[in-house]
């Protein structure tokens, strides 16, 4: 059974800085490139960063601020997140896709990232 659980979500202020984590768990993680993804209400789920075995690619309006990173010895998925904004705030999805076939993803359950003024 194939696992994703995002954690560290919460309440800051602006400024302020949150850490998520992904644990993977029912795939061979290595085989996977993972990504972050964000959903605030009453708008479409938008990349926030993701990583493969060797690259990184980020969302235009979290360039510089965020950094994503992995950890293949522990299944997971990190992303750190600096100098929040209100504009920030959304609940935050883990996702791992297959490198070899697109089709094959899976997504976390989420968690809710608010960013206060």
């Amino acid at each position: 059974q194939v696992q994703l659980v995002e954690s560290g979500g919460g309440l800051v202020q602006a400024g302020g800085s949150l850490r998520l984590s992904c644990a993977v768990s029912g795939i061979s993680f290595s085989n996977y490139d993972m990504g972050w993804y964000r959903q605030a209400p009453g708008k479409q789920r938008e990349l926030v960063a993701a990583v493969s075995s060797s690259n990184t690619n980020y969302g235009d309006s979290v360039k510089g601020r965020f950094t994503i990173s992995r950890d293949n010895a522990k299944n997971a998925v990190y992303l750190q997140m600096n100098s929040l904004e209100p504009e920030d705030t959304a609940v935050y999805y883990c996702n791992a896709r297959w490198r070899y076939n697109s089709l094959y993803y899976y997504w976390g359950q989420g968690t809710q990232v608010t960013v206060s003024s």
